[in-house]
């Protein structure tokens, strides 16, 4: 009884692998309806399927199409498009036998790679004023940065702070001190004399104008009037200044 049951089970198996075999098609060859058809070469596509007499009647890929592997495809794949609004750009433009190869945009990396193409690239982060770069970024990588220490400075764009400038070393003063994202404002010292110069005339031309002030209201008093006339002040006061110069 066992012996029997073995035979019938080993025959069983034998039919399903014959009949496994007869329904599969070769590698090259794709099924359709119930026919094992030759697959088209890439950079085609089935234009005819083969039948029980003719083989199977490919058709070459046109225009911004592609198929890249043999196949039994009744149409070729759309090359892909590197869009720059998702800031992309193409490195490979798009065959009969291979697909567009997108790339980042330049100052923007990847985001999504797929196989040895870009799917969306973002631009590199923009150092701010007071940082500096410290790594570049690359078609697959970020930038970074990092803040500048006491006594330097960057705009943003430098891949090294530089020392605030000291005005000493160039004989000059310091106008207004650096901070981390601008450069100390050196400027021409003026000589002692000229200020002294320029505030003594400052002083002699003040206390002209006060004693023309002071005569004019004077004269006004003695003739019972207080109005003061600015533009008669004035031009007593610099004729004042000028017979005491």
């Amino acid at each position: 009884m066992i012996s029997s049951l073995k035979h019938t089970f080993i025959t069983t198996v034998f039919f399903l692998d014959i009949e496994m075999y007869i329904c599969t098609c070769a590698r090259a060859e794709y099924e359709i309806n119930g026919e094992c058809c030759p697959m088209c070469p890439p950079g085609g596509r089935v234009f005819r399927h083969c039948t029980e007499f003719t083989s199977t009647t490919c058709k070459q890929c046109v225009g911004l199409t592609y198929t890249d592997e043999p196949n039994g495809l009744a149409n070729c794949i759309s090359c892909t498009v590197c869009d720059a609004g998702q800031g992309l750009r193409i490195k490979t433009a798009c065959t009969r036998t291979s697909d567009t190869v997108c790339e980042p945009l330049e100052g923007f990396y990847c985001t999504d790679e797929y196989s040895v193409s870009c799917r969306y690239a973002v631009e590199h982060t923009k150092c701010s004023p007071g940082q500096y770069i410290k790594q570049k970024g690359t078609a697959l990588k970020d930038a970074e940065c990092a803040e500048c220490a006491d006594g330097t400075y960057s705009n943003g764009s430098l891949q090294i702070c530089k020392p605030h400038s000291l005005c000493e070393d160039f004989e000059l003063t310091e106008i207004t001190k650096g901070t981390n994202s601008l450069d100390a404002e050196c400027g021409k010292k003026l000589p002692v004399a000229l200020i002294a110069g320029v505030s003594l005339v400052m002083v002699v031309v003040l206390v002209g104008f006060l004693i023309a002030i002071v005569r004019m209201r004077r004269k006004c008093q003695l003739r019972g009037k207080f109005h003061i006339n600015l533009r008669m002040v004035f031009n007593l006061s610099f004729k004042c200044f000028i017979i005491k110069l």
